[in-house]
């Protein structure tokens, strides 16, 4: 069985697909990350928007999501941003969780996903 890997770094692969399945790395904001974790989520959710498209899939088919917060204070911020991107009906299984630090101080969110191809 056949492993595709969409942009592979030194350290990781972007998306990887097997079996019809799509698994995404813990996506962050841009670059220029977002003042504020509402900006910070819609930034990057586009990211897995584009590497879904990439993958052959896209926000409809994802199948779970996993959240990570430095400030749960910010729930309803991220959540707003979710919940205009997410489609109605497709809701995925979802779990948020705290975390103290991301990759850099920056970040307030990051957000991996698993989504169906097709």
């Amino acid at each position: 069985m056949s492993i595709q890997r969409i942009e592979i770094g030194p350290r990781l692969s972007e998306a990887v697909i097997h079996q019809n399945t799509v698994y995404l790395t813990g996506q962050v904001a841009d670059d220029g990350c977002g003042p504020d974790i509402y900006t910070q989520t819609q930034q990057t959710l586009a990211s897995i928007d584009r590497l879904l498209a990439l993958s052959g899939s896209d926000k409809s088919r994802v199948l779970s999501a996993t959240i990570w917060l430095t400030n749960m204070d910010t729930f309803s911020e991220m959540n707003r941003a979710w919940q205009e991107w997410v489609v109605p009906g497709h809701t995925p299984a979802r779990a948020t969780v705290h975390s103290a630090r991301l990759a850099g101080p920056e970040y307030g969110v990051e957000i991996k996903v698993i989504a169906a191809q097709g």
